[in-house]
């Protein structure tokens, strides 16, 4: 058994396909590997962009718009039933991972308020497919189940939105998808979810790996039972953490020294890396996992020194705004200008002030220093 270094940050690709279908080698933009096999929290429309620009050199957003338009990356219910944006090929698999999720507690409570069955609430999902046959609006959805069903419409379409196979369809707008999602099914046959998992698992580890068991059934939110299986038909290396913790990784995957010099990022709102371990610590210093998790599941789009969440940034007119938690070295916040330059300019054109709607989190948070870093 090998030992593992536990430094951690951003990889980079050489575009957007490569970063959708690779965990994303290191190289000048990034310590670690990417993505976890390009997959990006995408609650907010704006967040794959933001967490490509960190990862692939010299991305340029118009790629994302293509892929996202022609259907090679797509938009879907996945890991932790939250928004994730990932390769076509990929997203049987990792459906399929997370269907067994789907006999929860939650779920049934979602089915019996339609007067439904787990086995009624899967043939109603068939026939909520077959609707979806072109992209609709979840209004649309609603007023289906109601008429189908006669009750318990809201929260059954909330359920349904994961146990049927559907996909969010691009609406346009800077970022692919409006605030007012359209839904459409999911091309090609479902998956056996032993079969995703593993998959899932392999790619989660291309991505973030060396991790234990707790630490891929916590970014999949799935049983660690189901984790040891997948683990076991797969060929691994097993290394041992700095605690003597079990960890796996794939053959051969990169691991940077622990003294690697990490360039400072500015992450998106619910940023993977943020999401990827059972110990948060690894990212995030304890006293600050509160700060950037809100009550309500908000994770907010944080600065990352030396591969740790050291505070926060917005976009606002002239630039963008970063909150430190703590006191920065002279030569970070003179590293964080350029990228900021290259975050502002991309979001400019966009959506200058992209997450604005997140702004009221600013009014209590522990700032020990606040700088704008201009967007010329």
């Amino acid at each position: 058994m090998q030992s593992a270094d536990d430094g951690d940050g951003t990889g980079a690709e050489s575009g957007v396909d490569g970063a959708a279908t690779a965990g994303g080698a290191g190289s000048d933009r990034g310590g670690r590997r990417g993505t976890a096999g390009g997959r990006g929290a995408g609650q907010h429309p704006a967040s794959p962009y933001v967490a490509l620009f960190n990862r692939v050199a010299g991305f340029d957003p118009r790629e994302l718009d293509a892929a996202f338009d022609s259907g090679l990356v797509v938009k879907a219910t996945l890991m932790r039933m939250t928004l994730h944006a990932v390769h076509s090929d990929e997203h049987p698999e990792f459906r399929a991972a997370i269907v067994p999720m789907m006999d929860g507690t939650r779920f049934q409570a979602a089915f019996a308020a339609g007067g439904l069955t787990s086995a009624e609430a899967q043939a109603v999902a068939t026939e909520l497919a077959a609707y979806a046959s072109e992209p609709r609006s979840g209004a649309e959805f609603e007023a289906w189940l109601h008429e189908r069903l006669g009750m318990g419409a809201t929260e059954l379409w909330w359920a349904m939105r994961a146990v049927a196979p559907l996909l969010h369809a691009p609406t346009g707008g800077p970022w692919s998808f409006g605030q007012r999602p359209a839904f459409v099914a999911a091309p090609g046959s479902p998956a056996d979810p032993s079969r995703g998992l593993e998959v899932l698992t392999r790619r989660y580890l291309e991505g973030f790996g060396p991790a234990s068991v707790a630490d891929i059934a916590q970014f999949v939110k799935v049983q660690r039972g189901r984790v040891k299986t997948a683990i076991a038909a797969l060929d691994l290396e097993e290394l041992e953490g700095p605690d003597g913790q079990l960890l796996y990784d794939v053959p051969g995957g990169a691991r940077p020294d622990e003294d690697l010099p990490v360039p400072p990022r500015l992450m998106a709102m619910w940023d993977s890396v943020l999401l990827a371990y059972d110990d948060r610590g690894r990212v995030v210093p304890p006293e600050y996992k509160t700060v950037i998790t809100r009550t309500n599941g908000d994770l907010l789009p944080t600065v990352l020194v030396d591969g740790y969440v050291a505070g926060v940034w917005r976009p606002i007119d002239d630039g963008i705004e970063v909150t430190a938690f703590q006191r920065l070295p002279a030569a970070t916040w003179k590293a964080l200008r350029p990228e900021a330059r290259r975050l502002f300019a991309m979001v400019r054109e966009r959506d200058p002030r992209v997450y604005r709607r997140y702004d009221h989190w600013w009014k209590h948070l522990p700032a020990v220093d606040t700088r704008v870093l201009p967007g010329k």
